[in-house]
């Protein structure tokens, strides 16, 4: 009589039920695998963040991710310039490399300079080494433009250990956001993003844009949106500052 969880087949003795008692454990240590070194560390990070955000001041922090472009950075830092406005900006190492020059006006105008990754892969998929090595090599490429980075944003704020060990080795802070105007899509207007920044921003909130990336020229569209609202935002007596003040 075959055993229990096994049966006999053309002279061969097969395991069934213990395959499938085995496949669990594994996707159950996978699935645990990913929430200690993935899932954890973003959403819980999120949440920290808004549990220690601080008390509602008449500051704004503007921050833009995925730059410098060659195009769109330049008239931003213009309108910034326009308005006397310091900024920070979370900027892709290898776009940084190719840019130097908007590397060195962006200090050169009192804007903070953070890191927003080697080449803006999402840290969810990405496995430790390959972690590792990428933070490593964005950190020296910020060191040899003379713009060491003390701040970092994961890009699409998806954090992972590996990630996370490398900033504190690098004595950098990581920086999340309060306001997304979803400026990066394709389908919306310059309207729609300064409808969005207004309803959904308050004092001390930082605000998280984009000056590079995007579809459609995305960039064109949230520059447009800030000559709309900037003007607005100072009538109403807010003053803008760097995430390097932001004190939770």
């Amino acid at each position: 009589m075959p055993m229990a969880g096994c049966h006999i087949s053309r002279g061969k003795f097969i395991v069934t039920g213990g395959n499938g008692i085995m496949k669990k454990y594994v996707l159950g240590a996978l699935g645990t695998a990913a929430l200690c070194y993935s899932i954890v560390p973003t959403y819980g990070g999120k949440l920290l963040h808004r549990l220690r955000r601080p008390e509602p001041d008449d500051t704004l922090y503007l921050t833009f991710d995925d730059g410098p472009d060659p195009v769109y950075t330049p008239q931003l830092l213009d309108l910034l310039s326009e308005y006397g406005i310091h900024a920070s900006f979370f900027v892709v190492a290898q776009s940084a490399q190719r840019n130097p020059g908007l590397i060195a006006r962006m200090k050169r105008e009192g804007h903070l300079i953070g890191l927003h990754s080697l080449q803006h892969k999402n840290g969810m998929l990405q496995p430790p080494i390959s972690a590792c090595r990428d933070f490593v090599h964005a950190a020296c490429i910020m060191q040899q433009l003379g713009a060491p980075a003390f701040y970092y944003r994961a890009p699409w704020g998806h954090w992972n250990l590996a990630c996370l060990a490398e900033l504190y080795s690098y004595g950098m802070k990581p920086v999340l956001w309060d306001v997304m105007a979803q400026d990066w899509r394709g389908d919306t207007t310059a309207k729609e993003i300064a409808q969005k920044l207004r309803r959904r921003t308050c004092g001390g909130s930082i605000l998280c844009l984009h000056d590079g990336r995007g579809k459609n020229d995305a960039p064109a569209r949230t520059i447009a949106a800030l000559h709309d609202v900037l003007p607005d935002w100072l009538d109403a007596g807010f003053r803008f500052d760097t995430v390097d003040h932001y004190e939770h």
